[in-house]
């Protein structure tokens, strides 16, 4: 039946966005990870939102043969942190387990004064991606007109690949990042019983161009919502994004796969 899974052999998924070295999973990772595997979340990515912290993330990954990592300065971080550089990024690409630049991107919602910083961050990290080929990680929020047209500059100026994650933005940035070839990665918010206007924007895209994530330990999905998030709960927002493609469940995880695949190819099964 659309929508359920099995409960011996769930379809496979992949949690593309995690911070599994916040406090909220100290001391719990293996059971968190065990969770996860039951729910047919077989890898995650953890991401490392200030560099300085990049060797406790590496660990994590190192430890945990599901789980991968990346690496950036999270746009609300970027006045407070040292500015990174393009050499910096590209070096930590040689670990095996690093499989994309970021998080990086514009916040305007807590942090607008820091817009100046925030854009030169970005580049710094755009000019990585396009160096490792891997893939570029946006956090956008309130940024929607700066976000398309440094995106799109930057494109202009040599491609690289990238993903909207959590994305909650509006449908201009959504189409603006579509027509790059970017992709687009559904969280908890699209699983809210408020976001139908976000569930639009996500159907109107095409489905080979669409991730799943947690954002854990944030944005829990229906029925856990304002609970911690960890990574098995991707598979409720998951069904919620088979609804929204009008697929079975096992079907848009079969398709959600090879979109990760595709575009975090060092994580490739």
């Amino acid at each position: 039946m659309k929508g359920l899974m099995s409960a011996e052999t769930p379809p496979e998924i992949t949690d593309s966005h995690c911070h599994l070295d916040f406090p909220d999973f100290d001391g719990q990772l293996p059971h968190v990870i065990e969770q996860a595997n039951a729910a047919g979340v077989t890898r995650m990515v953890t991401i490392c939102t200030k560099l300085r912290l990049e060797p406790q993330v590496r660990a994590i990954a190192e430890a945990h043969e599901p789980v991968y990592y990346a690496a950036g300065t999270h746009p609300m971080s970027a006045a407070d942190e040292p500015m990174t550089s393009v050499d910096v990024l590209v070096a930590l690409a040689d670990h095996p387990k690093f499989v994309g630049i970021g998080e990086t991107g514009l916040d305007y919602h807590y942090t607008a004064d820091s817009k100046t910083t925030q854009q030169e961050s970005l580049r710094i990290h755009i000019e990585a991606a396009r160096k490792t080929k891997l893939p570029l990680i946006i956090h956008a929020r309130d940024a929607d007109e700066d976000m398309a047209r440094i995106l799109t500059e930057e494109h202009n100026s040599g491609p690289y690949t990238c993903v909207m994650h959590c994305f909650s933005s509006g449908a201009a940035l959504a189409e603006a990042a579509l027509d790059l070839g970017f992709y687009l990665s559904m969280s908890g918010i699209a699983a809210f019983p408020k976001s139908q206007a976000l569930r639009d924007i996500f159907a109107r895209a095409p489905v080979d161009r669409i991730l799943v994530e947690t954002d854990a330990p944030y944005l829990a999905p229906p029925p856990f919502r304002g609970k911690r998030n960890e990574p098995a709960y991707t598979a409720h927002t998951a069904k919620v994004g088979a609804d929204i493609f009008g697929l079975d469940y096992p079907d848009f995880a079969t398709q959600t796969q090879r979109n990760f695949d595709r575009l975090f190819w060092k994580a490739a099964a």
